[in-house]
């Protein structure tokens, strides 16, 4: 099968974790538990927002857009994580290499994007309540939606598209469970200095950027809770944060330690654990850390389940 004029390589090989093949099934079984209660955990959040009028608000609606795209994440990442437990050779094809490359930097690129518009959304909720239902409009709130993900889209696919077009006539293994840009750049038998820069200047844009503007939204959230007179209130105003900052530092912990650094070549054994973190591990615990200590969510799982929460009361 011919990829193109200059690259001679048809298909790529994931190395995975070799020094876990002595226990790959236990391995197996460990992730595949981890991805089916994440993909519940997410689907959940969905469910319940869908069915339950009093959650349709604009917090919740980021919310399942947030746990929409730890579904498609960690369903693109895992699927090739779990072949590396199965058989002792993972094959990916070139187009499919390029593919999940492309969703995997879009889901996580726009996710950022989701976090950002959810910290402005608490920032309105806390700082101007009584403006926040002017302020916060079904339509404002489609549009910052799908500006995420537009955004998103055109930020990885300029990324995605110059990868595609690199030679690859060297070595087609890829020492990595899928196919991350930085293991598959050091494959490529030409200067990739441009792209390895792009790389790193889209990352800071994306990451950096967002994290900026996380920051700053929490500055005056914090501000704006001191100058709240009443103990309870102001721990009631924190708690709406909590989910969210705690599901910012896991993320953007994760990624800013694999890609926020200018030489992608380096480092791609430990990049590999430190990814399952960002793969599988949070979008495991995201859905239960907004779920568990959220009433708002606990109570209307009561309504749908039990009617009304009559069984409850």
């Amino acid at each position: 099968m011919e990829v193109r004029n200059t690259s001679t390589v048809t298909e790529f090989i994931l190395l995975g974790f070799p020094s876990l093949h002595h226990v790959r099934s236990l391995c197996f079984s460990v992730v595949l538990l981890m991805y089916s209660l994440s993909v519940l955990g997410n689907g959940f959040i969905l469910l319940i927002v869908f069915v339950d009028p009093k959650l349709q608000t604009p917090m919740y609606g980021f919310l399942c857009n947030l746990a929409f795209l730890e579904i498609c994440y960690t369903s693109t990442a895992v699927s090739t994580l779990l072949q590396t437990f199965v058989s002792a050779r993972t094959t990916i094809c070139f187009h499919c290499c390029m593919a999940q490359i492309l969703f995997i930097f879009l889901f996580g690129g726009i996710e950022f994007v989701v976090l950002t518009v959810m910290s402005f959304d608490r920032y309105i909720a806390i700082c101007h309540p009584l403006r926040y239902p002017v302020i916060m409009t079904k339509a404002l709130c489609f549009q910052l939606a799908i500006g995420s993900w537009l955004g998103g889209f055109v930020v990885i696919f300029i990324q995605a598209a110059m990868l595609w077009t690199l030679p690859f006539c060297n070595s087609n293994v890829i020492d990595h469970y899928f196919c991350d840009i930085g293991p598959v750049l050091s494959l490529s038998c030409s200067n990739t200095h441009l792209h390895e820069l792009i790389r790193l200047l889209s990352a800071i844009s994306m990451v950096l950027i967002s994290l900026l503007l996380i920051v700053v939204s929490y500055i005056f959230i914090v501000c704006s809770v001191l100058r709240i007179p009443s103990a309870s209130g102001r721990k009631k105003a924190f708690s709406t944060c909590t989910s969210h900052l705690t599901v910012v530092s896991i993320t953007y912990g994760a990624v800013m330690f694999m890609y926020i650094r200018p030489n992608a070549r380096s480092a791609f054994h430990f990049n590999k654990e430190v990814a399952v973190l960002n793969t599988v591990v949070a979008p495991m615990l995201n859905p239960f850390i907004y779920t568990i200590r959220n009433e708002e969510v606990k109570k209307a799982f009561r309504r749908v389940v039990c009617k009304k929460g009559s069984c409850f009361q």
